[in-house]
């Protein structure tokens, strides 16, 4: 299996709901480290597996929906503890919608996953795998 990673970055405020999140239950700023995987098994016609510059600039898009945002007042997240995985899960499925829609170009239809890592900080980061 073939991957081409692009990076980026997160600011986003919040809070999460229930005891296990200690001190993390109050309104908090994080700042994510978001790497994005896709994986093919075969190399397309041009020898790649996605374009990269593409692949960064939708990465950027997706993100830029969330950055600078406190997800509390998101009303697609009313209700949802947008912990570390969730988001993970939620940019991965958003970047799979721009893959569909054609956005990082036809090449890119022959894609068989994302993988989606949010780095919270050195020492932990949580992904998400979606198979396409």
């Amino acid at each position: 299996m073939f991957s081409v990673t692009v990076r980026d970055h997160l600011m986003v405020a919040h809070s999460l709901r229930g005891e296990v999140f200690g001190p993390a239950q109050r309104l908090h700023g994080a700042t994510f480290l978001v790497d994005a995987t896709f994986r093919r098994a075969e190399l397309d016609a041009d020898g790649i597996v996605v374009d990269i510059g593409l692949a960064t600039g939708v990465l950027g898009a997706v993100l830029g929906a969330f950055n600078y945002r406190n997800l509390d007042d998101e009303p697609a997240f009313a209700g949802v503890n947008t912990s570390t995985e969730f988001l993970a899960k939620e940019i991965a499925d958003r970047l799979a919608e721009r893959v569909r829609a054609g956005d990082l170009g036809e090449g890119a239809r022959g894609l068989a996953g994302i993988t989606v890592t949010l780095h919270e900080s050195h020492v932990a980061w949580a992904s998400y795998e979606l198979a396409l």
